[in-house]
């Protein structure tokens, strides 16, 4: 569904993504992680042909260099972390962005009953339902990413990149958010690439994973295969396996 072969991304000055390969079939799942400033969001970029790159990546077997920007975005979603918002559209109004390449090639390009019909679906999965009208501007930090979620549910992507899309949500939500992807994928065959600093959240996320550093993969391949205490302490430069052991024990204590 999704293949790299040797690709490599830069920004003008040199690559900060170096020979990276993998693939993600449909029906499964990619957790990516990795210390910032590693090139994960860079790598999510190129994949969407946001940023040029060297090497080889493809989307059902086609070069998305030789795709237009609108057969890419029929395929890919990508919901990234808030950084800020600079309109009052309502809830619905901004769910209803998501279905703007399929209202498009309707006649006089106005949402059908479908469409609507649709944005609640995406409203109610996220459990926005009940805010609906309310200006996004006067949501919680978490309220809105689970807006962004639901714009992004209602492109009717194959694929979802995920570039840290936790970060404002509170622990219930961001295990509803994995929970939610997990089953996404399975019952459509479609796929999620996921960019996460929370380890655990990755794992629960997906059985796949891609660890990177300065730009180069570390390892690729079945959680329980390639992750060792050795390769994430190498590659975080802090003894991450020690660290959760040391949390395990304290949750035992309190509830012993």
């Amino acid at each position: 569904m999704l293949s790299l072969k040797d690709v490599s991304v830069g920004y003008g000055s040199g690559d900060v993504v170096k020979n990276v390969s993998f693939s993600v079939k449909r029906g499964e799942s990619l957790s990516i992680i990795g210390p910032n400033g590693c090139g994960k969001t860079t790598l999510l970029k190129a994949i969407v042909n946001i940023l040029p790159h060297k090497g080889a990546i493809e989307l059902d077997g086609q070069p998305i260099h030789k795709m237009k920007h609108k057969e890419i975005t029929r395929k890919v979603a990508m919901l990234s972390q808030i950084t800020g918002v600079y309109f009052s559209y309502s809830v619905y109004d901004v769910v209803m962005m998501g279905r703007y390449l399929h209202i498009k090639d309707k006649f006089l390009g106005l949402p059908s009953d479908i469409d609507r019909e649709h944005v609640m679906r995406c409203l109610e999965a996220v459990n926005l339902a009940d805010v609906k009208d309310r200006e996004i501007t006067k949501l919680s930090g978490g309220q809105l990413q689970r807006v962004f979620l639901a714009r992004t549910l209602a492109q009717e992507p194959e694929i979802i990149l995920l570039d840290e899309p936790t970060n404002h949500l509170d622990l219930k939500y961001q295990i509803e958010l994995v929970e939610y992807l997990r089953v996404w994928v399975e019952e459509g065959k479609r796929a999620v690439v996921g960019v996460l600093h929370d380890i655990n959240l990755a794992l629960r996320l997906s059985g796949n994973l891609l660890v990177m550093k300065d730009g180069h993969v570390q390892a690729f391949g079945k959680a329980d295969e390639v992750i060792t205490g050795g390769l994430l302490e190498s590659t975080y430069e802090v003894d991450v396996a020690g660290y959760m052991r040391d949390s395990l024990k304290i949750w035992e204590r309190i509830h012993s």
